[in-house]
């Protein structure tokens, strides 16, 4: 696949006149009007996608990436790059924060090695390395075009994959040393903004790592001319191979005509990649919680996507995925099986002038 032919992908637009259908339903059920405040708005986003009111999201996958990104190099991270490793292969045994969430909801999690700095195999992990990371972007671009094509690919076909095999909506999630780095970039660039402005302290950085931060990516951004650079090149230039694969996983969502539910600030700025690649993508995504780093906010709203959950989250890895897709659950109990008005034999609510 060439750049190209990414960008003619075409995207079939949800039907959105089931998702007024989807409303009726809900204005039915036995309730006050619009009490599921926006989970409403989700469950008839939900319908559209799935083209039809009667729909289920009981089975379930979380996708993660793994990755590691050469511009940890700079001291931008307080971790070295064989934690990365280390929580991937926790996740390959079911041990991790996300995947005891995951046993609890009942969502398969499919960790992918798509760029972890080791040639190690790692048991339950599927591998689809690109590359041993990305390289430092303070000094060359993280990526060529040929990887991050590929990357990009490899989210498309597993989002096939689980489509064949039944999923009715995927999740993202995400393990990278260094990867609020490169997010971050992407949406300086991006969205134009001054990386003191953006920049947060990801896993825990001290003052002077943060301004070593903010000065890394300004620099890069300066360096690979990417005021007026297109997404894949940003991408390209900064980004890293987790990313690149999210990228896929959204497109693939919209291809596939599968829900796919972001988690936080990394998948978020996978999802504006994706969009901006190709427009329409974000018709299939579903927003979970609004996270802690700074750049969150500027790339939701540029979606103009609204999370439900405001709970200070920052773990990463998927987490606040499971949550969302857990709350989706309840909803979907009052929608699936409702106790309509006419069942409890009472006028239904209006709305009143």
């Amino acid at each position: 696949m060439t750049k190209e032919e990414l960008e003619r992908k075409v995207i079939i637009r949800p039907d959105w006149r089931i998702a007024d259908l989807a409303k009726d339903n809900l204005n039915n059920i036995a309730k006050p009007l619009d009490s599921l405040g926006y989970f409403e708005d989700l469950i008839c986003k939900l319908a559209a996608i799935k083209g039809r009111t009667n729909f289920k999201i009981d089975k379930k996958a979380l996708i993660i990436m793994c990755a590691d990104n050469g511009v940890v190099e700079e001291g931008v991270s307080q971790s070295e790059q064989n934690v990365t490793f280390a929580v991937a292969e926790a996740m390959g045994q079911n041990l991790s924060s996300v995947c005891k969430m995951a046993a609890v909801e009942g969502v398969r999690v499919v960790p992918v090695d798509i760029g972890i700095n080791d040639k190690r195999e790692i048991k339950g992990v599927l591998n689809k390395k690109i590359s041993l990371g990305t390289k430092n972007f303070t000094k060359e671009c993280a990526m060529t075009e040929k990887e991050a094509l590929r990357a990009i690919s490899v989210g498309i076909s597993i989002v096939e994959q689980c489509k064949k095999f039944g999923y009715e909506i995927l999740g993202t999630g995400e393990m990278g040393i260094g990867n609020t780095t490169t997010s971050t970039a992407i949406t300086a660039a991006l969205l134009g903004c001054p990386a003191k402005e953006i920049v947060g302290r990801g896993a825990g950085l001290s003052t002077l790592a943060l301004m070593k931060k903010r000065h890394v990516i300004d620099s890069a951004i300066k360096k690979h001319k990417l005021a007026d650079a297109d997404a894949f090149d940003v991408l390209c230039a900064v980004g890293g191979l987790d990313i690149a694969g999210l990228v896929g996983v959204f497109i693939g969502g919209a291809i596939y005509q599968i829900p796919i539910v972001i988690d936080g600030v990394i998948s978020a700025v996978a999802a504006l990649v994706a969009e901006k690649i190709c427009e329409g993508t974000v018709d299939y995504m579903i927003p979970s919680h609004k996270s802690r780093e700074k750049a969150f906010d500027l790339v939701i709203n540029e979606l103009d996507l609204r999370p439900v959950i405001d709970a200070d989250l920052a773990l990463g890895e998927g987490t606040g995925t499971i949550m969302m897709m857990s709350l989706l659950d309840l909803a979907m109990s009052i929608y699936s099986s409702p106790n309509t008005f006419a069942d409890i034999k009472i006028d239904n609510y209006t709305h009143q002038q």
